[in-house]
């Protein structure tokens, strides 16, 4: 049998595209947490052209009832508006043959590139998704006071105690910033070193998976995401801190938006190499706190620029933004 090329991709791009938009949805551990939500209108608003995405709402109402009297009539309130807004992310990303070559080796080779693709963009959304994180809160304690996060971390971190360390009142009194939504919460996303502490502290259940070999971690009935994106900071004396997020059900807004050519391949004779090509376009917003833009260079934002707090600003009530962080030193 013939050996099959990226090339061979051009005759089948609209099936492939189909397959990795899909794939990458079913893969997403946030997705599968409740966390992050593919919405109909965020696609829609991902490709109506322009890099920033307003999306308006109503605020919550506010205020005291009033007494009722046969002589005085009541007052008149109105309902406020205000706006959220989210901006557009569009990368690309392109491989050679030789890096999928033990892919094409396998028995469906549309199948096994369109597994690698996935998975690349999945991790490259989740990373992404936490340097605005990384952002979202560094805004939240220059203009909110912090109110989203428990910090418990010192800058000696070498000579933590377990105050400073991650542990179940550490993680309640992070909940408890929730307000009265506490309840809500779906997930938590931890780094590797943590992910270890909370296995050593047998804080950890396994729950199974019908019709897969993957256990589901959980901590307080919550889904436990490990992800090596989550912050980690040297201690200005010693040791490091880590940033542990809670995610409310729905926290974090997905649009899939239309990249002109999503996909291409390309042949580079003189070098004897195929190459495949990618672009995505795409939403990855945490509902409630409004992109700025205030500090972007280029037309779209690098992921370090999402990881800048002067790019955000709170745009809900704090209740009704479900994130909150939770720093320790291990």
């Amino acid at each position: 049998m013939a050996e099959f090329k990226i090339a061979d991709l051009s005759n089948n791009l609209d099936i492939f595209n189909q397959y990795v938009t899909e794939r990458t949805s079913d893969m997403s551990n946030l997705s599968m947490a409740g966390i992050k939500v593919d919405d109909p209108k965020l696609d829609a608003l991902a490709s109506q052209g322009g890099n920033t995405i307003t999306m308006p709402f109503y605020q919550d109402l506010t205020g005291s009832s009033e007494v009722l009297s046969d002589s005085t009539s009541l007052t008149v309130n109105k309902i406020t508006t205000s706006t959220d807004v989210a901006r557009l992310h569009a990368r690309g990303k392109a491989w050679g043959v030789n890096d999928l070559a033990q892919a094409l080796s396998g028995s469906d080779p549309l199948a096994a590139i369109g597994n690698l693709v996935s998975n690349f963009w999945v991790r490259d959304s989740e990373q992404t998704l936490i340097k605005s994180l990384t952002g979202v809160f560094a805004s939240n304690v220059t203009n909110n006071s912090g109110d989203m996060i428990n910090d418990v971390a010192i800058e000696d971190g070498a000579n933590a105690t377990a105050a400073n360390l991650f542990s179940g009142d550490a993680f309640v009194d992070a909940e408890l910033t929730f307000g009265d939504v506490l309840g809500s919460i779906g997930g938590i996303a931890v780094h590797p070193v943590i992910y270890a502490k909370m296995r050593k502290l047998g804080l950890i259940d396994f729950l199974p998976q019908q019709d897969a070999p993957e256990q589901i971690p959980m901590y307080m009935g919550k889904r436990v995401i490990m992800s090596r994106h989550c912050p980690v900071v040297a201690g200005t004396t010693s040791g490091f801190k880590y940033t542990t997020y809670l995610f409310g059900t729905g926290s974090v807004g997905v649009g899939n938006g239309a990249a002109p050519v999503p996909t291409e391949t390309d042949r580079d004779a003189l070098a004897g190499s195929d190459i495949l090509i990618t672009r995505n376009h795409s939403i990855v917003h945490p509902l409630g706190v409004r992109w700025t833009d205030a500090s972007v260079a280029g037309q779209f934002p690098t992921d370090a620029e999402c990881a800048l707090g002067t790019n955000w600003l709170r745009a809900y009530e704090r209740a009704n933004v479900r994130l909150a962080s939770l720093v320790t030193n291990g």
